[in-house]
């Protein structure tokens, strides 16, 4: 059985060197499938990175094209409001830089050509973290179907990280195509998982992640409803019986 590491005490303001046990400030790619998937799935988490000096940055499969209830909005109406959200909610967490991929909203599938966008992304930016979500997560920790883009992006993703992007005889550079230098990320963290081997208190950064969501209005209804059902979901530290917010992860090291 994994061991599940608890953090209770990470640094308040965010510093560099503490539990990741890095000394240094790291690239990080985050692969997720829609816009604010990062800010629902770990934002106080990329906040707490930024805050400390890493570099962060967004690679998106979809822009959300579908994500709206509206039948008289069109896929590109709905799709422009959506990149501008998620664009306004990685500014304002500091982000370096964001990606929307030309997948289509609710058809992410996991195959050999999209496997290779991410290995070129990788080879890019030379990540030595990656961020993307759990393949397994078919049932979310209240009891709702999670969204099968979810689970394709990690597929996709952990496929592309370990061993192909750091592997030179897959997708050598051939006549007319760039196919990068191989690189070897050092870890992948999976998010919004039910079988995390590390647990964080994010309470310290918890307002400044509701309000990275809330920069996606399009998807939250009424925001002060919003923050408070958001705020509902706090959990009891076992060590002090307060109350608590925390973001799951199955960290995994490749190097």
């Amino acid at each position: 059985m994994a061991v599940v590491l608890t953090v209770t005490k990470s640094k308040f303001p965010a510093a560099i060197e503490d539990f990741e046990s890095w000394t240094q400030a790291k690239r990080i790619l985050v692969f997720l499938a829609h816009p604010d998937d990062p800010e629902f799935f770990c934002g106080a988490t990329l906040i707490r990175w930024v805050r400390a000096g890493h570099e962060v940055r967004y690679c998106l499969f979809t822009k959300g094209q579908r994500g709206s209830p509206d039948i008289h909005l069109s896929i590109d109406e709905i799709s422009r409001i959506r990149q501008t959200e998620q664009q306004n909610a990685a500014k304002y967490i500091g982000v370096k830089s964001v990606e929307f991929l030309d997948e289509m909203d609710g058809e992410l599938l996991s195959s050999l050509s999209i496997r290779k966008e991410v290995v070129l992304r990788i080879r890019q930016y030379a990540p030595q973290i990656i961020v993307t979500s759990d393949p397994q997560n078919y049932v979310t920790l209240d009891n709702r179907i999670n969204h099968p883009d979810h689970r394709a992006a990690g597929e996709i993703v952990l496929g592309a990280a370990f061993p192909a992007a750091g592997n030179p005889q897959i997708y050598k550079l051939i006549t007319n195509e760039i196919a990068g230098i191989p690189v070897n990320p050092e870890e992948v963290w999976i998010s919004a998982t039910n079988q995390p081997n590390l647990n964080i208190d994010i309470t310290y950064y918890y307002d400044a992640k509701l309000e990275a969501i809330a920069m996606h209005a399009s998807q939250i209804g009424e925001k002060d409803a919003f923050i408070e059902r958001m705020k509902s979901r706090s959990i009891l530290d076992p060590t002090t019986n307060l109350p608590i917010f925390v973001e799951r992860f199955k960290r995994a090291i490749l190097k």
